[in-house]
């Protein structure tokens, strides 16, 4: 199985490489990554290029992990019915690591360049891996963001929450896993929140220091985003 991890993730790994805010930056002749914030998430293409570009940037990117772990489950649900379920998260983990780490992007000397944070990675992997996750996940977004105006914080609390019921949705037996992978998927959970809580270090300092951007879905002028 350690063999068939490591596949899981790769697998992940390259469909998190195909970064939809990044291509559609490039189709406008523009980089995403030297605009606003420099990510290339949703978030950061809705303020640069508009409310249509920020939605083909989410679905791009929820797609491509669900192609992921579409494709880890097509090879080993066969050879590991008891543990496909954890190489399908670890499939959602590598494409939350492309996506967040492209080499690519990392390769380049002297400019920091930037994917995403993995957040519609992150919920396209609930989706696949327990949806019934996803009505709580995506209730705290939205509330949080509406009461706050502050995308970071929604999503912060969303990743808790992913982590908070993966655990309790596992004790319960709702996960569909067995018990010898159960510790297992809880520690993959909470490397998968930390990495996102760590993805957004930069807007926890902007929010305890009240400067954080409002959510907002006028398109920005370039350079005005931080």
């Amino acid at each position: 199985m350690i063999l068939k991890r490591i596949i899981a993730i790769v697998i992940g790994y390259i469909f998190g490489l195909f970064l939809s805010g990044y291509l559609l930056g490039k189709t406008k002749h523009k980089d995403i990554t030297t605009m606003g914030s420099g990510n290339a998430g949703t978030t950061n293409t809705l303020r640069m290029f508009g409310w249509k570009a920020g939605l083909i940037t989410l679905l791009g990117d929820i797609l491509k992990t669900l192609l992921a772990i579409f494709v880890v489950w097509l090879l080993f649900h066969r050879s590991e019915p008891e543990g496909v379920r954890l190489l399908e998260l670890y499939a959602g983990f590598g494409t939350i690591l492309g996506h967040n780490f492209p080499f690519y992007m990392c390769l380049r000397k002297g400019e920091k360049k930037k994917g995403g944070k993995g957040i519609a990675c992150t919920g396209a992997l609930m989706i696949a891996f327990c949806p019934i996750e996803v009505p709580i996940g995506l209730s705290i977004f939205i509330v949080t963001v509406i009461l706050t105006k502050y995308v970071s914080l929604g999503s912060i609390l969303g990743l808790i929450s992913f982590f908070i019921q993966t655990v309790v949705f596992g004790e319960l037996g709702w996960l569909d896993v067995t018990t010898a992978y159960k510790t297992e998927i809880y520690i993959l959970a909470a490397a998968i929140m930390l990495l996102g809580i760590v993805r957004h270090h930069e807007n926890i300092k902007r929010l305890l220091n009240g400067t954080e951007n409002k959510f907002s879905l006028k398109k920005k002028e370039e350079g005005t985003e931080k």
